[in-house]
């Protein structure tokens, strides 16, 4: 029998499933010639991707990649942001996209009805078939994630991405975009989140550390703010302590006030740093001095405690990889506070 501490939460074994789940995703929706198996509307030239909480931040990533690389105009916005709107985008070349983990997050199902009262065409990625959002949908695409037990969205997040990601490519290929290339990317995903796996050491070291402030700052520039808001969320809803996200350029208008406080700083990095960025870390750090962790490329004129980072040439990879090293960033993080990461107190799964 297992002593109490080594039992492993629902959220950690949900966490390493990921590369199976992710691989078994591929081999759903990727056909033998590469090609994706979606059935989408093909005469879209914009998007709007309509989601809550994390499936929020799946969005906001799917809607730069929307514009990286198939060149289509795509917002995300929340769904209760989007049901207080007078006025929403509409018309026959949009395609309205919602992204719910359950099917039946009470806000986003509104929404849909909502985007239908105006003749919007619609398309759902959920982990639930036959769910409210799946029979209210035009068209659908199935995360494939399997049942989720914990409360904090692991693999249902990286299989949403995953899935956008895939719709992303469907889209830039009706343009003549060769997506050859990005979908051999994404057959490498499987082992590179093994290799992610093999940072757990170093990321309860990070945790340890970590665990001792009570505010935390996420910063990311581009793509990878969606996942420094999936940072914040995670520790949030998993260990109650007071994080939020910012933009780094942002950040430095006013917001790094309050850095005179006890607080660390978390910078999450899927490409290069910029110059710009490097200067305002620079910055942060002669002003402020806070623990500095940079989860992603680093470089050798920012001074940061520490940092965690996969070496993967492709960007959509090594985001899926940011993103695990985050969720287990959390996990550490609540286990050092002694949290129930798979019961947070006040939360439930489904939002009805």
């Amino acid at each position: 029998m297992l002593f109490k501490e080594e039992i492993k939460s629902s959220m950690e074994e949900e966490i390493f499933e990921q590369a199976n789940v992710l691989e078994n995703l591929l081999s759903v929706h990727i056909a033998e010639d590469n090609q994706i198996k979606f059935d989408v509307p093909p005469d879209i030239n914009k998007f709007v991707l309509v989601a809550s909480g994390s499936s929020y931040h799946c969005a906001r990533y799917a809607a730069d990649l929307f514009g990286n690389i198939a060149d289509i105009e795509a917002r995300a916005i929340y769904s209760s942001e989007f049901l207080l709107k007078s006025v929403v985008p509409h018309g026959q070349e949009i395609l309205y996209i919602f992204i719910t983990q359950s099917g039946e997050t009470s806000d986003t199902n509104k929404a849909l009805n909502k985007a239908k009262e105006f003749g919007m065409r619609t398309l759902c990625v959920t982990n639930k078939k036959e769910s409210t959002i799946w029979n209210a949908s035009d068209y659908k695409i199935d995360c494939c994630a399997g049942e989720e037990k914990s409360i904090a969205a692991t693999k249902s997040l990286t299989t949403q991405m995953l899935c956008c990601t895939l719709l992303v490519l469907k889209y830039a290929s009706q343009k003549g975009i060769d997506i050859s290339e990005y979908i051999e990317q994404l057959k490498t995903l499987p082992q590179f989140i093994k290799e992610t796996y093999l940072q757990h050491d170093k990321i309860k070291k990070v945790a340890k550390s970590l665990s001792e402030f009570k505010n935390l700052v996420v910063t990311a520039d581009g793509i990878s703010y969606a996942i420094a808001k999936e940072a914040s969320l995670k520790i949030k809803e998993t260990s109650y302590i007071n994080v939020y996200s910012s933009i780094l350029g942002e950040f430095m208008h006013g917001h790094v006030a309050v850095l005179n406080n006890k607080i660390a700083q978390i910078h999450i990095n899927v490409e290069d740093l910029s110059y710009i960025a490097i200067k305002n870390l620079n910055k942060i750090k002669e002003d402020y001095n806070p623990i500095l962790c940079i989860i992603g490329n680093s470089n050798e004129k920012v001074s940061s405690d520490f940092n965690i980072n996969i070496h993967c040439e492709s960007a959509i990879v090594k985001s899926f990889c940011l993103v695990v090293i985050v969720q287990l960033l959390a996990l550490e993080i609540a286990k050092k506070l002694k949290r129930n990461v798979d019961k947070p107190h006040g939360l439930n799964k489904v939002v009805q």
